[in-house]
């Protein structure tokens, strides 16, 4: 080997090491940002109690926090361009970090509902921004692992997220499940302080108010929308007329988007089929899946069951270590595959496990159900992370920053449409079973749909062509 060929070779491990930091580093923020949103909902009883309202009021807590997120998240992009990612990146951590104290201090509802607010805001930076400096940092050949790294947090925190707040809760005070964001937001902001590079300031024109404003209002109706028929009070007009309004208001962001010389969101990445494909069609129906399977399970386990939160846990925990067992061979998978026969096949599995969630019951075996729920985790994550890379493979820098904050935003819509949708059925079949609560066939409805819609979305990805993603997967195609 020559000295030029060494060097180089030295080169790549050095880059890929610190590619492979800077995605850890990120990761961690994104971990204590997804893990706040599911935790405090084990505490909302004892919350309520202590603030002397009613439980169903502290529901505004998870609304607020949701939809301030929704109105800033369009901000992040020229936000990161114009003042920097790394330095954007740590005042959303910081802004995160002092907003969970004040929840975790708050006296009243109104106290606990502004700083909520505050979180929201530094939350929708957080996601768009850390994938920007991750795919600034990565080369191609890097960028599966690197996803990869910052795909785990969204897999896993929504499984433990309610272990760890009602162990919480019940051995400590709700007061914690706040709290204990202000250690690791001020290791997060640490980590990014020291192993994150500086990057430039970039020429950007001034701020798009007009978009930001339509962008904002639209994705935060539908949201809105989304979360209000998801809890199934108001009746169905309200949730009609915010979604109509969300969906002409972001009709009219698109248009001024694609007319305007230095639009907010610069939509050209939909032009690039494997981003449109990962991000907005197919992938948006796999994420639907995806995200409603979490939301389910424990509802069955505890409805459908009738086990305590607990003993429910035992079984999410297999779910969750199947999330984990899959990131060792995510990326010889995609190497030997490629990502459309890994989206179309294992896409496959997802939504056939889901379904299968739907035919187990109280004297199902417990090992089948272990396997099964294994087997749903594995998929799960494969899924996740191919959509999260496959998105990102032929984006070129100039579209790096709207296309991480589209991508944020389009993946808030599929997150709470897949609980919209898996709600809606059991609501309806109670509904038309004249139950007062969801039973096993009930549960058995909502996971067919959930698997049905999986498994159309994951054909959809037979449309890529089989090089598809190939400079960043490695996948030879053969000749």
């Amino acid at each position: 080997m020559t000295t030029a060929e060494t060097s180089e070779t030295i080169d790549d491990a050095q880059s890929a090491r610190r590619a492979k930091i800077v995605a850890l580093v990120v990761a961690v923020s994104f971990f204590m940002q997804i893990l706040d949103g599911t935790i405090v909902t084990t505490s909302l009883p004892q919350m309520a109690a202590s603030f002397g309202v009613l439980p169903v009021s502290m529901s505004i807590g998870i609304t607020v926090y949701m939809l301030t997120m929704a109105a800033f998240i369009p901000l992040a992009g020229w936000l990161g361009d114009r003042y920097g990612a790394r330095r954007v990146f740590m005042a959303s951590i910081a802004v995160f970090t002092i907003a969970s104290l004040f929840c975790g201090l708050s006296e009243n509802l109104t106290q606990f509902i502004v700083a909520r607010a505050i979180q929201g805001a530094g939350s929708a930076l957080m996601t768009p921004v850390g994938r920007i400096i991750v795919l600034k940092n990565a080369r191609k050949s890097e960028l599966v692992q690197a996803i990869a790294l910052i795909t785990w947090p969204a897999l896993t925190a929504p499984v433990i997220g309610p272990l760890v707040g009602s162990f919480i809760t019940t051995y400590a005070s709700w007061h914690w499940n706040f709290l204990i964001n202000l250690p690791i937001g001020a290791f997060g902001m640490a980590l990014v302080w020291r192993f994150v590079p500086k990057g430039r300031e970039e020429e950007v024109g001034r701020l798009d108010l007009p978009g930001f404003f339509l962008s904002a209002l639209g994705l935060t109706l539908l949201l809105a929308a989304l979360e209000l028929s998801v809890k199934w009070h108001g009746g169905l007009l309200p949730v009609l007329t915010m979604l109509a309004m969300g969906a002409v208001l972001s009709f009219m962001a698109t248009r001024h988007f694609l007319t305007v010389p230095n639009p907010l969101l610069d939509l050209s990445a939909f032009k690039i089929q494997t981003y449109a494909i990962a991000t907005l069609s197919a992938g948006t129906a796999s994420r639907v899946a995806i995200n409603a399977t979490p939301f389910l399970l424990p509802l069955l386990f505890q409805l459908g069951f009738g086990l305590s939160s607990i003993e429910a846990g035992a079984y999410l925990l297999v779910y969750f270590l199947g999330n984990l067992g899959m990131k060792a061979v995510t990326t010889p998978l995609l190497a030997r595959l490629g990502f459309r026969t890994v989206l179309c096949f294992n896409g496959l599995i997802a939504a056939l496990s889901i379904a299968a969630c739907g035919f187990v019951a109280p004297d199902t075996p417990r090992a089948i159900i272990y396997v099964l729920l294994f087997v749903a985790g594995l998929s799960r994550s494969m899924e996740f992370t191919a959509l999260n890379t496959l998105a990102f493979a032929d984006i070129n820098p100039a579209q790096r920053s709207s296309a991480s904050t589209l991508s944020s935003m389009l993946q808030q819509v599929s997150m709470l449409l897949g609980v919209a949708i898996a709600a809606a059925v059991l609501n309806v079949s109670v509904a038309l079973r004249g139950h007062e609560n969801p039973d096993l066939l009930d549960f058995r409805w909502a996971f067919l749909v959930i698997g049905a819609i999986g498994v159309v979305s994951s054909m959809r990805f037979l449309r890529l062509p089989p090089e598809a993603g190939a400079e960043v997967s490695g996948h030879r195609i053969a000749k």
